[in-house]
Parts: structure tokens; sequence; C-alpha cells
């Protein structure tokens, strides 16, 4: 029985102190040019006082044009720098890793947050978003990983790499929403490549002690369970990692797809070889129970949103006390200012049904 309160030590080198990660939430609290705001740095500090032993920012674009949401912490250029540099002085020196997101929305970017179509794999009719040129893709690739040398110098102890939630990596993936003809299109393969070729790229300029991680989620936006699990195996494969992050909305719930239900989520990830990379889940894990229940599964340490939004010490009070459960929703407005959630991020919440009384 793993106890959450144990250090884990990636194959980069790098201690977690514990078992709790920070999710990457959307929080829409930063400047609307990609500044970090104080308020942004106050939630986020404040988790890493809480006792998450890695802290890991919002979704954080690499492009001007892959913004996804209003007030989106960016890391598209230097302009940016000085406001990361003080996030990852205030979460280490709380004893926390500080880790960001790379991101970009793809065809999920609002119209009128830049001003012109988003961008996609293929041509897009429905989200009105245009299909990339080969020499966009490129430049795409290289600007993930300019993003992660960019990170690290501004002191992050490493990056993960938004492949998830419908955004332009899953595009790529999506065999529904990928309709290119050249070497990113058609096959697994080729759908994955842009992927593995930022995942490589990041580890060759960063070296071999940078963490990196991808983030990955099984459903919705064209992903197919089975294929998901190849693209996980093969992250692990191929040596470049040091951990994956596997969204599944609710960690204990079984497949959309009806071919995949023979078993959960959890138990279809359960079956691969991670070998020395270190893997977690993410999903509705609300107590200390379902934190002990996760690691006994052989998740090596849990991914916690909306109990770190309503709790900024989420892992010292599980730590304290092994049932303690996360305060019934929906809170009032007064619990969340209490816990260093900005107006904007309470907003933003208030859009969420029963968070906010």
């Amino acid at each position: 029985m793993t106890n959450p309160n144990t250090p884990i030590t990636f194959p980069c080198g790098a201690t977690m102190k514990n078992r709790f990660m920070l999710a990457p939430l959307t929080n829409t609290q930063s400047h609307e040019n990609g500044q970090l705001s104080d308020a942004e740095l106050k939630w986020l500090t404040m988790r890493a006082k809480g006792g998450f032993g890695l802290v890991m920012t919002c979704a954080s674009h690499v492009q001007e044009i892959g913004k996804g949401f209003p007030g989106q912490l960016g890391i598209f250029n230097d302009t940016l720098n000085e406001g990361h540099i003080k996030l990852t002085n205030a979460i280490k020196a709380e004893g926390s890793l500080a880790v960001i997101q790379l991101h970009h929305a793809g065809m999920r970017t609002p119209f009128e947050l830049i001003n012109q179509k988003p961008i996609c794999p293929s041509d897009n009719e429905e989200q009105n978003a245009r299909g990339l040129s080969h020499e966009e893709v490129i430049q795409l690739k290289d600007d993930f990983i300019t993003a992660a040398v960019r990170s690290q110098k501004c002191g992050y102890d490493g990056v993960e790499v938004h492949g998830a939630h419908g955004y332009i990596l899953t595009q790529f993936l999506s065999a529904t929403i990928n309709k290119r003809t050249d070497e990113y299109g058609g096959s697994l393969v080729n759908r994955a490549r842009l992927l593995f070729e930022i995942v490589k790229g990041i580890r060759e300029k960063c070296g071999p002690k940078f963490l990196l991680g991808v983030r990955l989620s099984p459903e919705r936006f064209g992903m197919d369970l089975e294929e998901v699990k190849q693209v996980t195996q093969r992250l692990v494969d191929e040596g470049n990692i040091d951990f994956l992050d596997i969204s599944l909305w609710d960690v204990f719930k079984k497949s959309n797809d009806e071919k995949y239900q023979n078993k959960t989520l959890l138990e279809h990830f359960k079956t691969l070889d991670y070998k020395n990379v270190k893997w977690t889940v993410a999903g509705k894990i609300r107590n200390g129970e379902e934190v002990q229940k996760v690691l006994n599964e052989g998740v090596d340490f849990v991914t916690i949103g909306t109990a770190a939004i309503v709790h900024h010490n989420f892992p010292k009070l599980v730590v304290e006390n092994p049932s303690f459960t996360a305060i019934e929703m929906p809170v009032s407005a007064a619990h969340l200012e209490k816990e260093g959630i900005g107006e904007a991020f309470i907003n933003y919440l208030k859009a969420r049904p029963g968070f906010v009384k």
C-alpha cells in the first residue's frame, strides 16, 4: 500500500516530495496579453504552500493564436518571462516542483480572442477553422519546443505537453478531425507524428535532467481508447518522457465506447507496461480514501482538480486524516476567496453547474 506522503523520483532525477499533483486548471485570471497576474500567482503559490508535491500551471499557449480562453497565461514569447520567473521562484520556495503545461487550443480557440479563424490540422467548417500548411505544422512543432526551452530558462523544473481534451495535439491524433494527406495525417503513426516530434525535440533541447510529461485523454473528440493506449505505450517505450498524465474525467468510470466496457478506464491503462516512467490519473478524486484507492491500483501519483480549488491544502488535510473528504458542493464565493481564488476565477466557476452557491 503506497503512502501518499512518500516521495517519488522521476527518470530524469527530479524528486517530488509526495504523491499529489495540482491539476492544470483553467482559471482565466491572468492578463489578456498572456502576462502572469497577481491573482494567478496567489492561486498557484497557495497550492504549493498547501503541500502539493508538483504544482502545474494552467494550459499555457505556445503561440499567440493558440489562446484557448480569456485571461490565459502565455509562454509564447520572452516578454512574458518575468512573470514566469516570479512564479517558479515562489513555487519552488515551498519545496514543490514547478511545471508548466504547454498548450495550443487549435480549432477550440474562440474567433473573438484572436480576431481570425482558428487553426486545425485540416479545414473544419463546423468549427470555422482553417487547415495548417505543412510549413505551419513545422512552425507549430518548433514553437512547442521553443516554449519548453523558454520555460526551462524561467526556472521551471519541467513541462507537460497537452495532448488531451480536444486541443491541437488531440486534433492531430483524431481520425475524425485530422483529414491531412501528408505525413501528419492518415495512419495512427502519422497522426501521432507531431506529438512524438515535439517530445523528442524537447528532450534533445532541454537535456536529460528536465522533467517531461505528456497529458492524454482517451475519450471524446474522436479519440479511440485502443489508439490512445498504443500512443501511451509508445511514449514509454521511446524513453523520452518522465511521466504520463491520463485525464479520465472520472477515474472510476467505464468507457463511453461499448466495445471497451469490459473494464474501467483506469483498469485499461493499468494493463500497460510503464517501465520506469511514472503515471498519474485525474478525474473526481475528492477524498483521502479515493486517493488511497487510486494509489493501490498501481498509479504513481494523483492529480487533483476540484478538491484543490476548494482546499488549497488538500494534500496536508489528507495526510493528517486519511478519511478527509472535500467540502460538499456548491460552495460559497466567500469560501473560494478564502482559498485564494480571485474574482475572475470565481466568475468562471459560476458557469459550472452546482459549483458556486
